[in-house]
């Protein structure tokens, strides 16, 4: 039923709790496979995947949204499509619900143009940690557009119609749900659990990342001409 795709480098420690998160998907069989592309990790990532029965791919000096398309054309087992990053882990259960989703946009008319994405939580505790959820749920149900970090579970069919990943440096999980739209978007309860930690140890980095997603989600600018500023 589900294809799940991840792009990674580096990402042996967290591959490890996100791949385990899938195990009882897989063995109810709604995940029939995982494929990781990997951007030409120096770690034993590979290792992990095999160890997981996994099908890795190196697509070494690639960006993130180039190996996540990569990753979807190799699909063969899986009508659906599920992009996750591999600091992401999803919490107990959340199979059933992405399973009832798939099997009602199996029923409706529109269903097969409808996408998916989970709430997201962070691991860390304290005030900051809770201000970011809230942040992100608001985020999400006024403008229907998750970050990367919330996952995302598409129809194969619906993926290709809307062209895929698109080859940007960043901000590729702002470009699709855009094209996907809010009317379209459906947030599910499940929780996708993030290490809360940034990509962007530097602060001007940081701060332009979230200038960059602002212009994204707020104002509506092309992700292409976003990913200028950063």
């Amino acid at each position: 039923m589900i294809s799940v795709i991840f792009a990674t480098e580096n990402s042996e420690i967290d591959l490890v709790q996100a791949l385990s998160a899938l195990v009882p998907a897989a063995a109810e069989g709604i995940v029939r496979e995982v494929i990781v592309v990997d951007a030409g990790s120096t770690d034993n990532t590979d290792k992990i995947v095999d160890a997981a029965g996994g099908r890795w791919v190196e697509r070494r000096g690639e960006t993130r949204s180039a190996c996540l398309a990569h990753g979807a054309g190799l699909v063969n087992r899986g009508d659906w499509l599920l992009f996750l990053r591999p600091e992401t882990v999803l919490e107990p259960g959340w199979h059933h619900e992405a399973q009832a989703f798939v099997e009602r946009a199996a029923r409706a008319p529109n269903g097969a143009g409808t996408a998916a994405s989970f709430r997201l939580r962070y691991e860390t505790f304290g005030l900051g940690a809770r201000l970011s959820e809230a942040y992100a749920s608001l985020r999400s149900q006024l403008l229907g557009m998750p970050y990367g970090n919330q996952g995302l579970l598409i129809s194969r069919q619906f993926y290709q119609k809307l062209g895929g990943h698109r080859p940007l440096p960043e901000l590729e999980d702002l470009d699709i749900a855009k094209r996907i739209g809010r009317g379209r978007m459906v947030f599910l309860r499940s929780a996708a659990v993030a290490s809360g930690a940034s990509e962007h140890n530097d602060a001007v980095a940081r701060l332009r990342q979230a200038f960059a997603r602002f212009c994204v989600g707020a104002l509506r600018i092309p992700a292409s001409v976003a990913v200028k500023v950063l």
